[in-house]
């Protein structure tokens, strides 16, 4: 049962658990600069006041024990309402660690939780605690993976375009000389209303990133252009941006862990579209926060992988176009977790019926994949 409002003003934590997990792909995957066979989930529940709070990051296992040995000591009987507070705590916590990587992944997931188990104990819905801007946040297929056939591109978007998907994203980068030629295969299966991104995970050099923009958008009509370059050189990200064909929209944020980082993203005039993912962030605390830099900025913001849990912070932040559904993460998130939204004609719903993110962790099924 959740806490009487009256109840609400101290909410001791009473436990913490901590699970790391690395679930194997479906099939090999890379991009423009990495391959990977599995994917690490760390997760952790938290229990205050007879209602429990779930959160989680990708990230790697070290980040569990990250968790434990150094914020599990300042969560034990602290005041679970205190979200600020404890946000700020944390960071402080990991000080001598630094402040981004693994330090801010492992501050994401618990604050994550902190917020689920917050709208727990007000028996709400995690969108009416933050405040509900939009009913559904619209998606993007994401996947495409350069390890894939042309044949396994098209079958993939062939079955987010029979969800209702009409944005569509694929990787590019590891092979440039194949690259033209992929984005048009993609262009031909989704045809020419639906809008095509492309995504070099840091692949190019400023040279190639322009030429290939400018072939892109006169060959396959692509409107997305993600993280051309390294997310350090904004000078670079800056001359591209002013560069481009004007309908080719830059955008990066994705490794951008602090405040500051966006800031800096932002001052340089580096994005058309700034990307943040509350798994890295600093949680859905520091999602909102980015979110509140974008409103300043006038620019629109977008989701990085994990749908699940960005769908009621993206129903809630103001500059949020749309969400990314990362074929891997999608597929954990069904297979681990009760309550994974479902899309319907290409946008996910929040399931009002249930509190908090509305997100169960199957701790059972996924111990075969414990670390």
């Amino acid at each position: 049962m959740p806490a009487s409002s009256s109840s609400l003003s101290t909410v001791p934590i009473e436990d913490v658990r901590v699970g790391a997990f690395r679930i194997p792909t479906d099939a090999p995957e890379s991009d423009g600069t990495l391959q990977w066979d599995s994917t690490t989930l760390v997760v952790v529940e938290l229990r205050a006041g007879g209602e429990r709070g779930l959160g989680y990051t990708y990230a790697d296992a070290g980040v569990a024990d990250m968790i434990v040995s150094h914020l599990e000591p300042v969560l034990g009987n602290a005041n679970a309402i205190d979200i600020p507070r404890l946000w700020h705590t944390m960071f402080a916590r990991l000080r001598n660690l630094g402040q981004a990587g693994a330090s801010s992944m492992a501050v994401s997931a618990v604050d994550v939780a902190l917020w689920d188990l917050n709208a727990r104990l007000r028996d709400v819905p995690l969108v009416a605690l933050l405040g509900r801007m939009r009913d559904a946040l619209p998606l993007y297929g994401s996947g495409g993976f350069t390890s894939y056939s042309d044949a396994q591109l098209q079958r993939q978007f062939r079955e987010w375009a029979d969800l209702g998907v009409t944005r569509f994203k694929m990787k590019v980068g590891r092979e440039p000389a194949h690259d033209r030629n992929r984005v048009k295969v993609a262009r031909a299966v989704i045809g020419d209303a639906a809008q095509l991104f492309v995504d070099a995970n840091s692949a190019y050099t400023r040279n190639q990133a322009l030429e290939f923009a400018r072939i892109f958008v006169d060959e396959a009509d692509v409107r997305w252009f993600e993280q051309p370059l390294a997310p350090a050189d904004l000078e670079g990200l800056h001359f591209l941006r002013g560069r481009v064909p004007p309908r080719l929209e830059i955008a990066d944020g994705e490794y951008a862990y602090s405040l500051d980082a966006f800031r800096r993203f932002l001052e340089a005039g580096a994005v058309d579209v700034m990307m943040a993912d509350a798994t890295r962030c600093g949680g859905i605390t520091g999602f909102m926060k980015a979110a509140a830099l974008c409103e300043a900025w006038m620019l629109p913001m977008s989701s990085h992988c994990a749908p699940a849990l960005h769908l009621h912070p993206g129903c809630a932040a103001a500059p949020l176009r749309h969400a990314e559904y990362f074929h891997d993460h999608v597929r954990i998130e069904r297979d681990l977790f009760d309550g994974a939204p479902d899309p319907r004609g290409g946008v996910l719903r929040p399931d009002l019926s249930r509190t908090g993110h509305g997100l169960e962790f199957k701790w059972s099924d996924a111990e075969q994949f414990s670390v």
